[in-house]
């Protein structure tokens, strides 16, 4: 193929002619997907070639012919749409399927089952997701190799796999066409015994919608708020921690203790031949993906293949912040673009889980220098869990501190305060319960930094407070005198809270203090 392609590069038109009939079919598929109607892909498909013909001299690489060529039937296919300027047709009927070599003419009850036969063919695939449609046609219709596909589309193979697995079992539970399921039986079953586990109920309902195969764990933990240890399925450890996110957050014990159901389902995972961790880049999320991956780290895996999807951005959304922005479709792009976690990244999950939860903040300091190259956010993630220590200036943890520089910036009602607050430190992924209890703290006391006029209340898990939302914060003589460094907080805050398994930073650790400028925590004895 790369001869034919730097032979038309030199304006061989035989050479050319070849490349025409090796890519013909590829394009007309794009360009019918794209526009509806078959008359008008053969246009545009002309049209890109003569476009190609006349651009192959801009070409550097003969190798990226396929995927530079696919950039131009679908913009060709733009063009069009634009100065066609009406609605687009459904999807026309597919021809020439399930080819016979008798003449179907002279047996009309055969014609009529094949003609149903073809009917739900085309009625089924058409409702495909989009990336899953064009790969059945390119595959099952056209009888395109993946590897051509995977050169023409810019998928890599594993991902096309994995869509035509998907595509097939789809296509399995809605029309009886044997030969169509039987013709994937060889390759690679990505969706068969297959568990995703992500966190948010939103993103998981727009992986259910995205057509993905596969069961979906919900994993529904908060380890950046209260206790956590290493074990956290010690019976007393447990108990205690539920006690507390229920005096602090609202969530009843009852509710939160169905964290036990989800270890059992997560116990059981050998039953599945793939699993998928989906997560993000934030604290919220890393310190989930190391938990799970410090216990699988710990489990005979067996047969059982793992992987990861971790991300901090995704090219449509300019402010990526998680999963849940994500629409279905969008999701699904995302299908097959997940690695296999390997054992290096196991022991980093490991590596992160002993020292966040570590009770021993020299251990979290420890992290700070290792190499973690193997999980790329979890450094900068851990680095903002420290940031939530008790500042050297005025003994302000990072949310606090950011809280009342925004609120004497204006930002004075409880909504906006925390979208503002949220987006500066969003790193953090921190979520409005979470933060509701951080404003309680600095609003409750003899030593409040703020004053909540117009709510009595903060909304929990369990009731939310209308008039709340009214609210109206102020700083504080208190709060102003923080603010401007006259006044160490944490020396006067003597209340009990969790920073990862720090119990009471502020108290008798008021020594270990988080330096900004060196992006550490520094014993603040051993530089006063």
């Amino acid at each position: 193929m790369k001869s034919w392609i730097e032979g038309a590069m030199k304006g061989e038109l035989e050479a050319y002619a070849q490349l025409m009939a090796q890519y013909r079919g590829m394009a007309l598929t794009v360009a019918h997907h794209r526009l509806g109607e078959p008359f008008w892909a053969e246009d545009v498909v002309q049209e890109a070639f003569t476009e190609a013909f006349g651009s192959l001299s801009k070409l550097e690489d003969p190798e990226a012919f396929p995927g530079w060529f696919k950039v131009i039937v679908e913009r060709q296919c733009y063009r069009w749409l634009r100065r066609k300027q009406h609605t687009m047709i459904p999807v026309q009927e597919l021809e020439h399927v399930f080819h016979e070599e008798e003449d179907q003419a002279h047996n009309p009850e055969k014609q009529a089952v094949q003609n149903e036969m073809n009917r739900t063919l085309r009625d089924s695939i058409a409702i495909l997701p989009s990336s899953m449609r064009i790969a059945v046609e390119l595959f099952y219709l056209e009888g395109y190799s993946l590897k051509e596909i995977s050169d023409f589309l810019g998928v890599n193979v594993p991902a096309l796999k994995k869509r035509l697995f998907d595509a097939r079992s789809k296509l399995k539970r809605s029309m009886p066409v044997r030969d169509l399921a039987s013709m994937f039986n060889d390759l690679y079953e990505g969706g068969k015994g297959l568990l995703h586990i992500m966190n948010g109920d939103h993103a998981a309902n727009r992986l259910r919608e995205s057509g993905i195969e596969g069961d979906i764990l919900v994993w529904r933990e908060l380890y950046t708020f209260g206790p956590v240890v290493q074990d956290m399925g010690d019976a007393e450890e447990r108990k205690n921690r539920a006690s507390v996110l229920e005096r602090q957050l609202g969530i009843p014990q009852t509710k939160y203790l169905q964290i036990e159901e989800l270890e059992r389902r997560l116990h059981s995972f050998q039953q599945y031949k793939e699993i998928v961790l989906w997560f993000e880049y934030d604290l919220y999320d890393q310190t989930m993906l190391s938990y799970l991956l410090h216990y699988f780290n710990g489990q005979a895996l067996q047969n059982t293949k793992l992987n990861l999807l971790c991300i901090d951005s995704y090219p449509e959304i300019k402010h990526f912040r998680g999963l849940g922005q994500l629409t279905s479709s969008q999701i699904e792009r995302l299908s097959g673009s997940w690695h296999l976690i390997e054992k290096k990244e196991l022991q980093a999950g490991t590596q992160f889980w002993e020292a966040y939860t570590s009770t021993d903040i020299r251990h979290h300091l420890d992290y700070l220098q290792a190499d973690t190259s193997a999980l790329p956010f979890a450094k900068a993630a851990f680095k903002a869990h420290l940031s939530r220590v008790p500042s050297v200036s005025n003994g302000l943890g990072v949310i606090e501190q950011t809280t009342l520089e925004t609120v004497r910036a204006g930002v004075d009602r409880p909504y906006p305060l925390f979208r503002e607050v949220g987006d500066k430190l969003h790193i953090l992924g921190m979520g409005d319960l979470e933060y509701w209890a951080h404003l309680r703290r600095m609003t409750e006391g003899p030593h409040a930094l703020l004053q909540l006029i117009g709510a009595t209340t903060f909304p929990n898990f369990k009731q939310d407070d209308e008039t709340f939302r009214d609210g109206v914060l102020s700083l504080t003589e208190l709060g102003i005198q923080v603010l401007n460094g006259e006044v160490d907080w944490a020396l006067l805050k003597q209340d009990e809270f969790w920073i990862g398994g720090l119990h009471n930073p502020s108290g008798e650790q008021t020594r270990w203090r988080w330096d900004s400028a060196s992006g550490t925590v520094v014993n603040k004895e051993s530089t006063s």
